[in-house]
């Protein structure tokens, strides 16, 4: 475990907000804001000043909350540029790009498929990788603006991080993820066992994430799969699993 302490603020309906914060200083980011008001309550309840909002892409439940956390707080805004048709960003970064937070650094991944521009913020001191709707625990993001070649690189350069890094992602989709797993793999025991894990987690109403690399390297059906056509066919069935 690094330095910074990462803490779920869930809003919506299955999304959550990280905050992820100094334990010292109190000194805050806030990925992907869906709203505002939740999670400036979180921080204040947390004792904890948030200073910047990361966005991972355009989408509005990743970014709404975005202008009343300034508003609010005076704090920056930074994310790709196409985050900029939900409102003015103070920075915009792609690939290479550098961001710190309260003192530790993230380096900018260009992951575009869910939308042309998503972008991850890879934090390898921390071990950790906020990674928006592009990977899922068990799964990924539907391709609403990109290619299946697309996606599948984006799994595969995830996966190739060390084992135990923590993989942050914008939504509680782990249940309906791995009955899908099970539906693809249903002879793999690691799926088996991470399904009914999650069953008595969510049937306690506690979260799943973060997940790690080498969960998904064992479990995960669009990480696993052997190439890009195997990888558009499991993409296309999840499409309309039920």
């Amino acid at each position: 475990m690094g330095r910074l302490k990462v803490t779920a603020v869930p809003v919506l309906n299955d999304n959550y907000v990280w905050l992820i914060s100094d334990p010292d200083t109190g000194e805050t980011a806030a990925v992907d804001p869906s709203v505002s008001e939740p999670v400036l309550d979180a921080a204040a309840a947390a004792g904890l000043k948030i200073t910047q909002v990361l966005n991972t892409h355009w989408h509005p439940d990743h970014t709404g909350g975005n202008d009343g956390i300034r508003d609010a707080t005076g704090c920056t805004v930074t994310g790709p540029a196409e985050a900029e048709r939900v409102s003015k960003l103070d920075r915009i970064v792609s690939e290479g790009d550098r961001v710190t937070v309260a003192g530790t650094e993230a380096v900018v991944w260009n992951i575009p498929a869910h939308t042309n521009g998503h972008i991850a913020y890879y934090f390898e001191d921390e071990g950790m990788i906020f990674v928006g709707d592009t990977m899922f625990a068990m799964g990924c993001g539907r391709l609403f603006e990109g290619t299946a070649e697309q996606m599948y690189s984006n799994m595969q350069r995830i996966a190739s991080l060390p084992d135990d890094v923590r993989i942050y992602c914008g939504h509680e989709y782990t249940l309906a993820n791995a009955r899908f797993a099970l539906h693809s793999e249903p002879e793999n025991t690691a799926v088996q066992q991470r399904l009914q894990a999650v069953e008595a987690l969510r049937e306690r109403g506690v979260i799943t994430l973060p997940t790690t690399v080498a969960e998904e390297r064992a479990t995960n059906p669009f990480v696993r799969a052997s190439d890009v056509a195997e990888f558009a066919r499991r993409r296309g069935d999840k499409d309309s699993f039920r």
